[in-house]
């Protein structure tokens, strides 16, 4: 072909452009945040079909008044309030400790989850704890609302001899089985099948425990996305798929995932199935929405599709500069506000929370996360030598080790025996 006829016009390609670049004013006023309380809340049973506009909506709690208001409240105790709160804030407070961790090289990489609190802790508190979660890399408030162990989580981001993955894993990759909270991989979406698999094996085996699973909105467009949702789709998986729609995959925007043209939610209608759009920085929006789809997959309704706005406060890892992309305006302007302001002030309007109680947990949990920090590093830090017996590289990666890794560990010892250099013993 050499050209369109004369009477065709051109075609074009779109090419999605962020609204903001640095140094640009930033103008929120295209996002569309409805009243608290105004989505309806249908039965967990109900046909997914009969409530497609929540899959384009924003289910909200948490109003201007910092009232829980509308047929999604949860109705939930201060204390549980407290709980949630006071776990959000030990994710942040942990974040910075690590963050500052990886700034002074006691570790390579770190990933905060700053401004998105509220996704991993609110939903781990909604679900049970023996309830599978596959996560992606910024959910480690799923880990600390299951009581795991500070320390356990930075020998592993230490890779130190306390580490229990033995510096397999890239810092930040935990994976805690006794606490439900399989392995974090850096391999975008691969999480979703092998959580639907999760899941369809609980179901075969009659057992009573779902799946759920969290990607950022870019890895929407994964094939193992929405092969997960298609296996899921057909035999009715008991699994919760939550995207995080943070506006942001590393550098590029939600538009190259396809945030122009419709919801990450609506995808959740394509596949017939349950969806839902939150808002992300509402702990009790969060809350509902994940023990709504919780009892749908525990009563074989099958799985539902979680959409959660929220905003990456900060950058991708400590590899990432935003500003070199985004507005620095961005973060501060951003409409639906700090996910553990909302709910520390909601506790405030309820009479059951203040601001100098709110001051001293910070505190103490800063506190708590320093002397977490100081008993890891005994253990040693990342850099400084080899923290694991050398001959350890052969050890979890087959269930029976091959007869020609058990020769060549065995050469191995016996050379470094020979060497007089005993460190790579066990």
């Amino acid at each position: 072909m050499t050209g369109a006829p004369a009477n065709r016009p051109p075609l074009s390609l779109h090419v999605p452009e962020p609204r903001f670049r640095p140094g640009d004013a930033v103008d929120y006023t295209h996002v569309e945040v409805p009243a608290a309380g105004s989505a309806r809340r249908p039965e967990p049973g109900d046909a997914a079909a009969s409530f497609h506009e929540l899959s384009f909506g924003l289910v909200r709690v948490l109003d201007e008044e910092n009232r829980a208001v509308g047929p999604w409240a949860p109705r939930l105790s201060p204390d549980m309030l407290r709980q949630m709160l006071r776990n959000m804030a030990l994710v942040r407070a942990f974040d910075e400790r690590m963050f500052r961790a990886q700034r002074q090289g006691k570790t390579s990489f770190y990933m905060k989850s700053t401004g998105e609190e509220a996704v991993s802790v609110a939903a781990a508190m909604a679900m049970q704890r023996d309830d599978m979660c596959f996560p992606s890399y910024r959910q480690q408030g799923i880990l600390i609302t299951r009581d795991y162990s500070l320390v356990e989580m930075m020998n592993q981001i230490y890779s130190n001899k306390g580490d229990k993955l033995q510096g397999k894993q890239l810092p930040i990759m935990y994976s805690a089985k006794d606490y439900g909270f399989f392995s974090i991989s850096g391999n975008l979406a691969t999480q979703y099948p092998q959580a639907v698999g999760w899941a369809m094996a609980s179901a075969a085996k009659g057992d009573s425990r779902i799946a759920a699973t969290w990607c950022g909105e870019g890895s929407t467009a994964e094939g193992d996305f929405h092969s997960a949702l298609t296996f899921a789709t057909v035999y009715r998986a008991p699994v919760i798929f939550n995207v995080v729609n943070n506006q942001w995959a590393i550098s590029s925007f939600s538009g190259f995932a396809g945030a122009e043209a419709t919801t990450f939610a609506a995808r959740a209608v394509g596949y017939g199935i349950a969806g839902l759009r939150i808002d992300g920085n509402d702990a009790l929006a969060v809350y509902a929405a994940t023990e709504w789809a919780a009892e749908r997959a525990r009563t074989n309704a099958g799985p539902t599709l979680i959409e959660h706005f929220t905003y990456r406060a900060e950058g991708h890892s400590t590899s990432d500069d935003p500003s070199a992309y985004r507005s620095a305006d961005e973060a501060t302007g951003w409409p639906l506000g700090d996910p553990i302001r909302r709910l520390r002030d909601h506790l405030i309007a309820l009479g059951e929370w203040d601001l100098d109680a709110h001051a001293a947990q910070d505190l103490e949990l800063a506190e708590t996360v320093k002397k977490a920090q100081k008993e890891a590093e005994t253990n040693g830090i990342l850099g400084h030598g080899l923290h694991q017996p050398l001959d350890t590289l052969f050890d979890g990666v087959f269930e029976e080790m091959p007869w020609h890794l058990r020769e060549q560990q065995a050469q191995m010892l016996a050379e470094e025996e020979a060497s007089g250099r005993p460190w790579a013993r066990k």
